[in-house]
């Protein structure tokens, strides 16, 4: 199962449709978003795409009911760091990045994900795989990236959308 990685979207809705078409295009089953959508209305994209997703919030979504209610229809966004099985792998997904490192050495997940940081980070520490795809939005960094993992063999794919 590949499951596309995608955070810090704030708002920016090309990087957004552009992410998600390379997530279908990919044959990717489900999206993890780590954190700050911003408006409900990124969800609707989703919706285009018919991906479902698992999102946790950021520290920048302040519109939380709506962004709840939204969500409903494709998936379900929630205060992090939530844990939960896809494929046989054990996955928490997390927006700041609490204590990765000690999650990875705990041994209970094969994949851990946060956003919060706008860089991009992949490596394996222990059994498990630690990523952040950076940000989506590319407004702090000059970067807009997401990933795409493939649960089977956790290998993965950075995509960066040319800026400018």
């Amino acid at each position: 199962m590949k499951v596309g990685i995608i955070a810090d979207t704030h708002d920016h809705l090309p990087n957004v449709r552009n992410f998600l078409e390379r997530f279908f295009d990919a044959g990717v089953e489900q999206v993890l978003h780590a954190g700050d959508i911003i408006a409900p209305f990124v969800f609707l994209e989703f919706d285009k795409y018919k991906l479902p997703f698992k999102a946790v919030f950021g520290n920048n979504d302040g519109e939380v009911l709506l962004l709840e209610k939204l969500a409903e229809k494709r998936g379900e966004i929630k205060k992090g760091p939530i844990e939960f099985e896809l494929s046989g792998r054990k996955i928490v997904l997390m927006h700041e990045p609490v204590m990765p490192d000690a999650l990875a050495d705990s041994g209970h997940f094969d994949l851990v994900v946060y956003g919060h940081t706008h860089s991009t980070d992949e490596r394996k520490q222990g059994k498990s795989l630690i990523l952040n795809p950076g940000e989506a939005c590319g407004y702090l960094s000059g970067r807009s990236t997401a990933m795409i993992c493939d649960l089977a063999d956790l290998s993965v794919e950075t995509i960066e959308l040319k800026t400018g």
